[in-house]
């Protein structure tokens, strides 16, 4: 039976770990809304391109790009989205099962002998890859490029992700995140992009807009010009994406931990003022027991 002394250190040390996992839920809060206000201000950028796009595709003119070439899928390169720290529950855990979803579907779609290239982004979701042992399956880590990355390397790393399309190493590439919706809801989800398809552009594809307009040099020019800056903007979008999701499963996480430390710090105090009575009824006990004799 634990003696006063160890419970009030067991007391001391889960109320240590409570006031913890408090701050560092605020902490994770405030990140998480600072990556939410990222993801509202890069929606109108997005948004403005999808508009050019929407009016080029409603012109009356022929354009192309090598970004659009469909062909046989012999080599699928996938990005996987995880985090660098640990904290955040069942995290890279999800992602991680849904990435081997995604190859079974690779496999069942283009055949047993297609190659498969994992890029994962953050320290956590390499480490579970890297313990993938499949001869089909290779690992292209980029390590200057982390789940914090934003701005000229998310460019670089997008730009890396065109030159193995267009050179032929590749020959469709997909990414794989958490989607944030809100602090309780995240859920993975999977896109294409390369070779851009319209559902690429947004939920339901890019609209058609009828409104006359003229382009200066031409539309193929200007959509070869747009694609890119595209491509950037989702891209970008997705990095900030994961960053909201996952300071949003590390404030649940920590809000769970919270919530059990607050459990066992009342029953932990429960017991101590249990034994501390005791205690002082045997004392009294002995007390009157000595005058009586």
């Amino acid at each position: 039976m634990a003696t006063l002394r160890e419970l009030k250190g067991r007391i001391g040390s889960v109320a240590s770990s409570e006031k913890i996992t408090g701050a560092m839920k605020m902490i994770s809060s405030a990140k998480m809304h600072k990556a939410e206000m990222s993801l509202k201000r890069l929606l109108p950028f997005r948004n403005q391109i999808e508009g050019i796009i929407s009016n080029l595709l409603s012109a009356d003119a022929e354009f192309s790009s090598p970004l659009l070439e469909n062909r046989e899928v012999r080599d699928v390169t996938i990005v996987v989205f995880g985090s660098d720290d640990g904290l955040c529950g069942a995290y890279n855990v999800n992602i991680f099962k849904q990435l081997l979803q995604r190859i079974a579907y690779y496999r069942s779609t283009f055949g047993n002998d297609v190659r498969i290239t994992v890029c994962p982004v953050g320290n956590k979701i390499t480490k579970a890859v890297s313990k993938i042992t499949d001869a089909t399956l290779h690992m292209c880590v980029d390590y200057g490029v982390d789940s914090k990355t934003t701005g000229e390397g998310v460019k670089v790393f997008v730009e890396n992700l065109q030159k193995r399309f267009l050179d032929g190493v590749t020959d469709r590439v997909d990414f794989l995140y958490m989607s944030f919706k809100s602090v309780s809801r995240q859920w993975p989800r999977v896109e294409q992009l390369l070779p851009v398809v319209p559902e690429t552009f947004s939920e339901n594809g890019v609209k058609e807009l009828c409104r006359p307009y003229i382009f200066e040099p031409d539309a193929s020019t200007i959509f070869r010009s747009v694609l890119p800056m595209f491509l950037m903007a989702v891209m970008q979008e997705v990095f900030t994406e994961n960053r909201a999701s996952e300071q949003a499963a590390r404030v649940m996480a920590m809000q769970s931990a919270n919530d059990n430390a607050k459990k066992l710090l009342e029953q932990l105090q429960l017991e101590y003022n249990k034994l501390r009575q005791q205690s002082i009824t045997t004392e009294l006990l002995d007390i009157l027991g000595g005058q009586i004799r």
